[in-house]
């Protein structure tokens, strides 16, 4: 693994220590995130003990340099001592940067007493999301068999069907792979209305976790591309992080095929959770993955909420215009 610049071997222990003491965490705030980060050119700050970890990025926007601390920090929220201790490093390091906000979503379920302690340590909601608040989680520990019993009937039936068509499911990471994996998606953009990520950003994943960063494709049996998609793995967790899709995709069911594939190959590699990464909020049938929720709610799992993306204001007039924008921005983008 390539550790970010400013990740020493200690570090790299901690990270260790850290994944076993809080089994919520992931690719987040793990090494490869930071390093990724790193190489699209943000600076990445890891404040870390044998009981606490925080990885955060500092991003430049038009409307304000903010402090992003994605899936994190990862402590004992139970703590108050350590609580505080950890928010004091924040919000210290966001004036040293001099961020006019942070922007953090942690590991924790969307409860009351959560959202109350959040608040307590004078959090406000975000206008926009950080990451998949809404997810679909598979319990990679149950059998084949359980995982096949638990997908809704048209889901178990496609996969199924992908079988008898003679879809093939095969993975790479090889930059060859990346590169076409770009093409696709930008092409599936045009015809979803989504941003993709950029070409760079892709190549920093795949340098960033290397073969933990993996293509699948599925092809008909004559060997034309159906389906994409880019799984990150980190830990005992890995995430359909993004996907693309030809046009045969509409007729054959290669996604499912893909998803199917996945799933028993992360069994074998003894990953525990497989996490589909975003669906829409109940009821919000404009919401920007509403399209995608149906597919990958099919696959059974459990639905989980995490809390709401949080800032904490540094700069209080510039953050009321960053307010403005992205308010505006969410609105837009359905999101």
């Amino acid at each position: 693994m390539t550790r970010p610049q400013n990740l020493s071997s200690n570090h790299a222990e901690l990270w260790s220590k850290i994944q076993q003491l809080y089994p919520e965490a992931n690719f987040l705030q793990s090494p490869e995130w930071g390093r990724m980060n790193e190489l699209i050119g943000h600076k990445v700050i890891i404040e870390a003990t044998d009981k606490a970890w925080c990885l955060m990025i500092v991003k430049n926007a038009k409307r304000g340099r903010y402090l992003e601390v994605p899936g994190g920090p990862l402590l004992d929220w139970q703590d108050e001592t350590a609580v505080q201790e950890i928010f004091a490093k924040i919000r210290a390091i966001a004036k040293r940067e001099k961020c006019v906000f942070v922007r953090l979503r942690p590991q924790l379920r969307n409860t009351p007493e959560n959202l109350q302690l959040l608040s307590s340590l004078g959090l406000k909601k975000a206008p926009m999301h950080l990451h998949a608040e809404h997810t679909v989680i598979l319990d990679l520990e149950k059998s084949e068999d359980e995982l096949l019993k638990e997908m809704r009937r048209q889901t178990r039936y496609e996969v199924r069907r992908a079988g008898k068509l003679g879809i093939a499911v095969d993975w790479s990471s090889s930059e060859e792979i990346f590169r076409e994996f770009h093409q696709v998606q930008a092409e599936t953009a045009l015809r979803q209305h989504f941003v993709p990520p950029d070409l760079k950003t892709l190549l920093a994943e795949r340098a960033a976790f290397d073969d933990r960063a993996r293509i699948y494709v599925a092809k008909t049996a004559e060997g034309k591309p159906i389906a994409y998609g880019l799984i990150l793995i980190s830990g005992v967790e890995a995430e359909y992080f993004e996907a693309a899709s030809t046009e045969l995709n509409h007729k054959l069911p290669g996604a499912y095929a893909l998803e199917w594939q996945v799933v028993k190959d992360l069994k074998k590699l003894g990953i525990k959770r497989y996490n589909l990464w975003g669906i829409a909020p109940h009821g919000q049938k404009n919401h920007r993955y509403a399209g995608v929720t149906t597919f990958k709610t099919g696959f059974g799992g459990e639905i989980i909420e995490f809390v709401p993306a949080s800032d904490l204001v540094i700069r209080r007039f510039r953050y009321l215009l960053n307010l403005l924008v992205e308010t505006v921005r969410k609105k837009k983008r359905h999101l």
